[in-house]
């Protein structure tokens, strides 16, 4: 049976082809270029398939006016419901309060568990995380107190306001799957949204956690993923990235995953379908934050051809996905 990665990739989207504005044309990015045989990451390419992937563009725009976000665009790619439409508008960055049910109940985690197939939530959350949740599974009034430089998205907790608001937990807390803390991330059987774990190590002082590069972070995700059904895993530093409206950040951010994508190609087993995709535009144009653009669409392993031509917005992943662990 095929098991499968749902990579998310934060605010990232197909541009240019302008190597002033998009630091896809000018990093360098070894492993993209053997997927997409030498053809940049941008609108241009897509769609298009190839001997080992196939890239696609994702809509985000799901028939409103204004920049897509990654609240809802995140509670529309996990559940396969326009959650634009249902807010009545784009909105982030975090999942609106009124959606927040549906991504904890009907996400493509719960779905998949529902129907009787394994799954996992790969991402590390500090222990503290626990402590917020504490067995209530409405976080409406949970607040943060962690540390100001936690790893990843946790780090927007100090601002004193709701916590585990962002798409991906909240799916994997509804699934019952947000249990890889400090010893999974020391044992390699976790990854941190940033990759190489320094945040852990340097923000909340964990130092038993090791120090590791990108490439074998995607072997431990690759590891990982290969023991369940379906696994999800986040990494939110590319639209961190983008808001910078940096060259020299975006380049740098797009080079680790590109080195991430090659330890998790080469530890992957012949039955996972990688499934990279992100909530909307934002690393792709230097010049500017959110875009219009399409999402990327990013497909590697045995059936990419098919499973990317469903793709055609984000409210198409979450079928998808079910469709081939159906299989």
């Amino acid at each position: 049976m095929p098991r499968v990665l749902l990579l998310f990739v934060d605010g990232v989207g197909l541009g240019a082809t302008d190597a002033g504005v998009n630091p896809f044309l000018v990093a360098r990015l070894p492993t993209f270029d053997g997927l997409l045989e030498g053809v940049p990451v941008a609108a241009r390419g897509a769609p298009q398939h190839y001997a080992r992937s196939s890239l696609v563009g994702v809509d985000a725009i799901l028939g409103f006016a204004g920049i897509p976000q990654s609240g809802t665009g995140q509670a529309a790619l996990l559940t396969g419901s326009n959650a634009v439409e249902m807010h009545g508008r784009h909105f982030g960055p975090w999942v609106p309060s009124r959606l927040r049910p549906l991504v904890r109940q009907e996400s493509v985690l719960a779905r998949a568990l529902g129907a009787g197939y394994t799954g996992a939530f790969a991402n590390a959350y500090p222990e503290e995380v626990k402590e917020l949740i504490g067995g209530d599974t409405d976080m409406s009034r949970k607040t943060a107190t962690l540390p100001s430089d936690v790893p990843g998205h946790v780090a927007r907790a100090r601002r004193g306001s709701t916590f585990l608001r962002a798409g991906p937990p909240l799916a994997a807390l509804g699934a019952g799957l947000l249990t890889r803390h400090t010893p999974e991330l020391e044992r390699g059987e976790a990854v941190a949204s940033e990759l190489t774990n320094e945040g852990w190590r340097t923000g909340l002082g964990r130092t038993g956690v090791p120090a590791i590069d990108a490439v074998q972070a995607g072997l431990n995700l690759a590891r990982i993923a290969s023991a369940y059904d379906i696994t999800l895993f986040a990494h939110y530093a590319t639209d961190y990235a983008g808001h910078e409206q940096d060259m020299a950040v975006a380049v740098r951010t797009l080079e680790k995953l590109d080195a991430f994508l090659a330890g998790l190609i080469e530890g992957a087993d012949e039955n996972l379908l990688i499934v990279v995709v992100s909530d909307h535009g934002n690393i792709e144009d230097v010049r500017t934050g959110h875009t219009r653009n399409p999402a990327l669409g990013l497909v590697v392993g045995t059936g990419h051809a098919g499973f990317a031509r469903r793709l055609k917005s984000l409210v198409d992943i979450t079928p998808a996905i079910m469709d081939v662990l159906a299989t």
